[in-house]
């Protein structure tokens, strides 16, 4: 069974070491989103349709809404993976032009050659969060030189713009954008036929539109509206966990539990647990 050992949280977003076995489904994220090896075996992960490796010297890198899927061989052993789940607002702090890293071809490639500095910098991160859980600051602060050392190494950035009059926004049409706000306000998780009246498409031009637009279907999208909602729930409310699942639309406590750990790779309760060693 995978376990989470520590997940730190913040403005940057989050952080979690995670002791795998196990696959994860096919999902997608809004962040910047970086995966390192620690130690254990060398594994793999699916990013978009190309089988990605994940080793000491290579690291995986997914753009924010790019689908991926951990796939562990259940012939090797454990991997610990240090996965990074960053906020392209966060990153706009360094450099304006890296807001662009929640969006679509901000990585070169999906695998990347790991400097030396960067694997220094990686296992400096992790001892700290196992050694002082709680240090969140310091923790940012070697997360920062983790990050620029990455995006420094594996992106275009000296091209990207360096004001915010020179950044362009991602294309995605009008009425994509509103039912996309309007998936993110909704409490419905299943009925994309709302959102497909809404938009005054037909339902083949809203899926196609929508995809074409923001790289995912629209299905995929509210699953990841749905957990990101119910990844902040049980970090930071003390709501029972039954209750959680009724709010996300699991008629039980163990569907809830069976979806949380298929996307973040461990239950909701070792999740919560966990993530408040850094509090």
């Amino acid at each position: 069974m995978s376990t989470a050992l520590r997940i730190a949280h913040g403005a940057f977003g989050r952080v979690a070491l995670l002791d795998m076995d196990r696959s994860l489904v096919r999902h997608a994220h809004h962040h910047c989103h970086v995966l390192l090896k620690v130690e254990g075996a060398d594994t793999q992960f699916m990013v978009g349709d190309q089988v990605t490796p994940l080793t000491d010297t290579a690291a995986v890198l997914v753009d924010g809404w790019k689908p991926h899927a951990y796939v562990h061989d259940v012939n090797r052993p454990r991997t610990l993976i240090m996965a990074l789940y960053i906020e392209p607002e966060w990153l706009k702090e360094f450099r304006p032009g890296w807001a662009a890293s929640g969006a679509p071809g901000f990585f070169e490639r999906p695998s990347g050659e790991v400097s030396p500095r960067i694997r220094q910098l990686a296992l400096h991160l992790a001892a700290e969060m196992m050694a002082n859980p709680d240090a969140v600051r310091t923790h940012e602060q070697t997360l920062s030189d983790l990050m620029i050392a990455v995006i420094e190494r594996f992106t275009p950035w000296r091209s990207f713009p360096t004001s915010i009059r020179g950044m362009s926004t991602v294309g995605c049409d009008w009425r994509i954008r509103r039912a996309m706000d309007a998936m993110r306000v909704h409490d419905s998780y299943s009925n994309v036929d709302q959102f497909v009246k809404g938009a005054g498409l037909s339902r083949a031009q809203f899926f196609r539109l929508f995809e074409t637009s923001l790289g995912v279907s629209p299905k995929l999208y509210l699953n990841v509206v749905r957990m990101e909602r119910a990844l902040e729930a049980v970090m930071r409310e003390d709501t029972p966990l039954g209750e959680l699942s009724e709010r996300f639309g699991f008629p039980e406590p163990a569907h809830f539990t069976r979806f949380f750990r298929d996307h973040a790779g461990v239950s909701p309760r070792e999740f919560r647990n966990v993530s408040r060693l850094a509090g």
